[in-house]
């Protein structure tokens, strides 16, 4: 069984805009509330959640509305008498995404987001310069020494274009405020390493950021999955963390194949961009937000949205 303080399953949120690119806070309360009821948490403003493109007053209005989501959720005496959906996993933890290149900006934000409630703070690496591996340590370093939550590490190769070595994460692990990593880089010998690292200590933990090797991860013993098509189905992941938490890799493994199908609906044959816009198309299907995009990301057209939604009402009805 799990222990960590930090575990489970962590969904990197869309962040639901109107057409005129506003942040959309009914649409936040819906989601979140939804991650609730299913036993997940979210990371607000990470890759998903177009994080480089949220303006710094929508970020903290995000963070708050979230927060302020969560806690009217968890009040509910109705919720708190239901069995929880996730029993191994922690109560919904507000995760919330740090990404720029002015580093006094990133501390003023990392400020706002933990006075407005969120729980960790979880940073990219700048990217408009190549760092060397010792500049990515100083970077971490010099950041968790001036914030007050803690920090998660978050390695992206395919948006930051460069790879922070298991070195400095393993050097970046000792720090008494820094208590995680997510990682979503697609490189199996490098998530073994990295899970070693997070075995045997309480204070670090390993999060997959490869939804598709989401049991793997678990099985090698890594802490937490960290799943995009979680905004569509949270429970299937929420059922797939559980499976291998209890050691069932079967179950785990089937819902893992199963996920795998439902992500090919926004996944495949498109960008990134794209593919984040037609998981907010699957996402309408369910009423949690409308399929409007920050800039420069932008809607798809009609015809491939009623293809998009027509596929994910007939996975809702399976």
């Amino acid at each position: 069984m799990q222990t960590k303080k930090y575990c489970g399953v962590v969904v990197p949120m869309v962040t639901p805009v109107t057409e005129n690119g506003v942040l959309d806070t009914a649409s936040v309360e819906r989601i979140v509330s939804f991650f609730v009821v299913n036993g997940v948490s979210p990371l607000l403003m990470g890759t998903t959640g177009e994080g480089n493109s949220v303006s710094q007053a929508d970020g903290l209005k995000l963070v708050e509305t979230a927060v302020k989501a969560r806690d009217l959720k968890c009040s509910d005496p109705q919720e708190n008498n239901s069995p929880s959906p996730c029993p191994l996993a922690p109560a919904t933890i507000i995760y919330a995404g740090l990404t720029g290149n002015c580093f006094a900006e990133q501390l003023a934000q990392a400020e706002a987001y933990t006075k407005a409630g969120a729980d960790v703070i979880v940073a990219t690496l700048p990217t408009y310069y190549a760092l060397t591996p010792e500049q990515m340590y100083q970077y971490y370093k010099c950041l968790v020494d001036n914030i007050k939550g803690p920090l998660m590490l978050y390695n992206i190769l395919a948006t930051t274009h460069m790879s922070i070595p298991v070195d400095v994460i393993r050097r970046l692990a000792d720090h008494p405020n820094i208590v995680g990593l997510k990682d979503s880089e697609r490189d199996l010998e490098r998530m073994a390493a990295c899970i070693e690292i997070a075995k045997g200590r309480d204070d670090f933990a390993y999060f997959c950021g490869w939804a598709a090797q989401s049991a793997h991860a678990l099985e090698l013993g890594g802490d937490g999955i960290v799943p995009s098509t979680g905004n569509f189905v949270p429970n299937m992941f929420c059922q797939l963390y559980e499976a291998a938490v209890r050691g069932d890799m079967a179950t785990a493994n089937r819902l893992q194949d199963e996920t795998n199908e439902i992500a090919k609906i926004y996944q495949k044959d498109r960008t990134l961009g794209q593919s984040l816009a037609a998981l907010k198309v699957m996402m309408q299907t369910k009423d949690l937000c409308q399929p409007f995009m920050l800039m420069p990301l932008n809607r798809l057209s009609d015809e491939e949205e009623q293809t998009i939604a027509s596929k994910a009402l007939a996975c809702s009805r399976k």
